[in-house]
């Protein structure tokens, strides 16, 4: 059974990233590039979402000698994920928006 995922604002910031491209495959140093979060952090957050079929995870095919680096791995929305964050993003926002005393304009 997958686990549940807890939207922490760290999981939101990725999440929002794969979401801009959401069929798109993306390596963990580009998340890390366009979240300004830390390898250290993201590659936790996707095992997570992998564990809860968020998010699925392919070996690029190359040859390294050939390629001059190590191969990259993957990550992808799945259907579902991609759902579930769109719903959960969407959900959160709406929590932030009506958050009582905060509206944005300055008081006198």
């Amino acid at each position: 059974m997958p686990e549940k995922v807890r939207i922490t604002p760290i999981v939101a910031s990725l999440l929002a990233v794969m979401l801009t491209e959401p069929s798109a495959e993306h390596y963990g140093l580009d998340l890390v590039r366009r979240t300004g979060l830390s390898a250290g952090t993201i590659y936790p957050v996707l095992m997570r979402l992998r564990k809860a079929e968020w998010v699925e995870a392919t070996w690029e095919q190359i040859d390294p000698h050939e390629a001059g680096r190590p191969a990259r791995r993957y990550y992808r929305l799945t259907a579902h994920g991609a759902t579930a964050a769109r719903t959960e993003l969407e959900a959160m926002f709406r929590k932030l928006s009506i958050v009582p005393g905060i509206t944005g304009e300055a008081t006198a």
